[in-house]
Protein backbone atom coordinates (compact mmCIF):
# COMPACT_ATOMS: atom_id res chain seq x y z
CA UNK A 1 0.00 0.00 0.00
CA UNK A 2 1.20 3.57 -0.73
CA UNK A 3 -0.32 6.64 0.74
CA UNK A 4 0.50 10.23 -0.06
CA UNK A 5 0.68 12.41 2.41
CA UNK A 6 -0.16 15.81 0.47
CA UNK A 7 -0.65 19.57 1.40
CA UNK A 8 -0.25 22.64 0.88
CA UNK A 9 3.08 23.60 2.75
CA UNK A 10 2.55 25.01 6.39
CA UNK A 11 -0.59 22.19 7.29
CA UNK A 12 1.93 20.08 9.25
CA UNK A 13 2.88 16.99 6.65
CA UNK A 14 6.48 16.32 7.40
CA UNK A 15 5.95 17.03 11.25
CA UNK A 16 2.59 14.42 11.34
CA UNK A 17 4.76 11.87 8.97
CA UNK A 18 7.41 12.00 11.47
CA UNK A 19 5.36 11.04 14.50
CA UNK A 20 3.50 8.28 12.66
CA UNK A 21 7.04 6.95 11.78
CA UNK A 22 7.96 6.86 15.26
CA UNK A 23 4.66 5.46 16.39
CA UNK A 24 4.29 2.61 13.44
CA UNK A 25 6.64 0.73 11.65
CA UNK A 26 5.96 2.30 8.26
CA UNK A 27 8.51 3.82 6.14
CA UNK A 28 8.18 7.57 5.37
CA UNK A 29 9.57 9.22 2.31
CA UNK A 30 9.61 12.87 2.06
CA UNK A 31 10.08 13.57 -1.51
CA UNK A 32 11.47 17.27 -0.79
CA UNK A 33 14.87 15.60 0.53
CA UNK A 34 14.62 13.43 -2.31
CA UNK A 35 14.28 16.32 -4.93
CA UNK A 36 17.29 18.13 -3.02
CA UNK A 37 19.38 14.85 -2.26
CA UNK A 38 19.33 13.85 -6.03
CA UNK A 39 18.89 17.35 -7.53
CA UNK A 40 15.66 16.15 -9.21
CA UNK A 41 14.65 19.62 -10.13
CA UNK A 42 14.42 21.05 -13.65
CA UNK A 43 15.32 24.51 -12.40
CA UNK A 44 15.15 27.40 -9.57
CA UNK A 45 12.26 30.04 -9.54
CA UNK A 46 14.05 32.93 -8.08
CA UNK A 47 10.92 34.57 -7.54
CA UNK A 48 9.53 32.26 -5.42
CA UNK A 49 12.75 30.78 -3.91
CA UNK A 50 11.84 27.49 -4.96
CA UNK A 51 13.02 24.67 -7.11
CA UNK A 52 11.14 23.14 -10.31
CA UNK A 53 10.79 19.86 -9.05
CA UNK A 54 11.12 17.51 -11.90
CA UNK A 55 7.89 15.09 -11.65
CA UNK A 56 9.20 12.41 -13.92
CA UNK A 57 12.43 12.03 -12.42
CA UNK A 58 11.00 12.09 -8.78
CA UNK A 59 8.67 9.20 -10.39
CA UNK A 60 11.21 6.96 -11.69
CA UNK A 61 12.86 7.46 -8.60
CA UNK A 62 9.70 6.14 -6.95
CA UNK A 63 9.83 3.12 -9.37
CA UNK A 64 12.90 2.37 -8.74
CA UNK A 65 13.35 2.55 -5.22
CA UNK A 66 12.63 -0.62 -2.76
CA UNK A 67 11.02 1.01 0.06
CA UNK A 68 8.90 2.83 -1.43
CA UNK A 69 6.76 0.28 -3.01
CA UNK A 70 5.14 0.14 0.53
CA UNK A 71 5.14 3.36 2.33
CA UNK A 72 4.03 6.56 3.02
CA UNK A 73 5.04 9.27 0.72
CA UNK A 74 5.03 13.07 2.07
CA UNK A 75 5.42 15.75 0.00
CA UNK A 76 2.92 18.81 -1.40
CA UNK A 77 3.78 17.07 -5.07
CA UNK A 78 2.92 13.99 -3.22
CA UNK A 79 -0.39 13.42 -4.96
CA UNK A 80 1.01 13.49 -8.56
CA UNK A 81 2.43 9.84 -8.29
CA UNK A 82 0.76 6.54 -8.49
CA UNK A 83 -0.48 5.77 -4.49
CA UNK A 84 -3.47 3.58 -3.54
CA UNK A 85 -5.04 7.03 -1.19
CA UNK A 86 -4.14 10.16 -0.52
CA UNK A 87 -4.65 11.88 2.05
CA UNK A 88 -4.94 15.87 1.85
CA UNK A 89 -3.76 17.86 4.89
CA UNK A 90 -5.63 21.05 5.44
CA UNK A 91 -5.35 24.12 7.55
CA UNK A 92 -7.40 27.44 7.86
CA UNK A 93 -5.35 29.74 5.96
CA UNK A 94 -4.98 32.47 8.32
CA UNK A 95 -3.21 29.81 10.86
CA UNK A 96 -1.04 28.62 7.58
CA UNK A 97 0.30 32.08 7.00
CA UNK A 98 1.37 32.88 10.51
CA UNK A 99 2.93 29.34 10.64
CA UNK A 100 4.55 30.29 7.44
CA UNK A 101 5.48 33.50 8.49
CA UNK A 102 6.77 32.05 11.85
CA UNK A 103 9.23 29.58 9.62
CA UNK A 104 10.86 32.22 7.58
CA UNK A 105 8.49 32.82 4.77
CA UNK A 106 8.23 35.91 2.37
CA UNK A 107 4.80 37.91 2.78
CA UNK A 108 4.28 37.11 -0.06
CA UNK A 109 4.59 33.36 -0.66
CA UNK A 110 2.73 33.16 3.03
CA UNK A 111 0.17 34.90 1.56
CA UNK A 112 0.17 33.19 -1.50
CA UNK A 113 -0.06 29.64 0.17
CA UNK A 114 -2.93 30.91 1.88
CA UNK A 115 -5.44 31.71 -1.04
CA UNK A 116 -4.23 28.59 -2.79
CA UNK A 117 -5.45 26.49 0.42
CA UNK A 118 -8.36 28.39 0.47
CA UNK A 119 -8.95 27.73 -3.05
CA UNK A 120 -8.30 24.20 -2.01
CA UNK A 121 -6.01 23.91 -4.91
CA UNK A 122 -4.46 20.72 -4.31
CA UNK A 123 -7.13 18.94 -2.98
CA UNK A 124 -9.04 19.54 -6.20
CA UNK A 125 -5.47 18.29 -7.63
CA UNK A 126 -5.69 15.24 -5.59
CA UNK A 127 -9.19 14.39 -6.18
CA UNK A 128 -8.37 14.92 -10.35
CA UNK A 129 -6.00 12.69 -10.39
CA UNK A 130 -7.10 9.26 -7.95
CA UNK A 131 -10.46 10.30 -7.83
CA UNK A 132 -13.31 10.96 -4.50
CA UNK A 133 -13.35 7.03 -3.51
CA UNK A 134 -9.22 7.68 -2.66
CA UNK A 135 -9.18 11.41 -1.35
CA UNK A 136 -8.98 11.82 2.73
CA UNK A 137 -9.11 15.25 3.98
CA UNK A 138 -7.60 15.95 7.34
CA UNK A 139 -8.25 19.65 8.75
CA UNK A 140 -5.17 19.98 11.02
CA UNK A 141 -6.00 23.47 11.91
CA UNK A 142 -6.65 22.94 15.27
CA UNK A 143 -5.05 19.42 15.61
CA UNK A 144 -1.70 18.34 17.62
CA UNK A 145 0.64 16.44 15.65
CA UNK A 146 -0.26 13.53 17.39
CA UNK A 147 -3.73 13.36 16.55
CA UNK A 148 -2.50 14.05 12.91
CA UNK A 149 -0.86 10.74 12.91
CA UNK A 150 -3.74 8.63 14.15
CA UNK A 151 -6.22 10.35 11.35
CA UNK A 152 -3.01 8.90 8.91
CA UNK A 153 -2.70 6.26 10.05
CA UNK A 154 -6.76 5.34 10.32
CA UNK A 155 -6.34 6.26 6.61
CA UNK A 156 -3.21 3.90 6.21
CA UNK A 157 -5.16 0.80 7.84
CA UNK A 158 -8.80 1.74 5.63
CA UNK A 159 -10.05 2.57 8.70
CA UNK A 160 -11.76 5.79 7.90
CA UNK A 161 -13.69 6.43 5.18
CA UNK A 162 -12.72 8.71 2.29
CA UNK A 163 -13.97 12.50 2.54
CA UNK A 164 -13.01 15.18 0.13
CA UNK A 165 -14.58 18.61 0.09
CA UNK A 166 -15.76 18.67 3.40
CA UNK A 167 -13.36 21.42 5.16
CA UNK A 168 -14.56 24.56 3.43
CA UNK A 169 -11.95 27.99 4.27
CA UNK A 170 -13.78 29.63 1.04
CA UNK A 171 -14.65 32.26 3.62
CA UNK A 172 -11.19 33.32 3.71
CA UNK A 173 -11.09 35.27 0.03
CA UNK A 174 -14.17 37.61 1.61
Amino acid sequence: MRVAVTGTPGTGKTTATERLREETDLEVIHLNEVLEEEELYTEVDADRESKIADLDGLAAWLDDAEDAEDAVIESHLAHHFEVDRVAVLRCHPETLEERLLERGETEAKASENAESEALDVILAEAVEEHGLESVYEIDTTDLAPEAVATELEAVVAGDREPSAGEVDFVGYLE
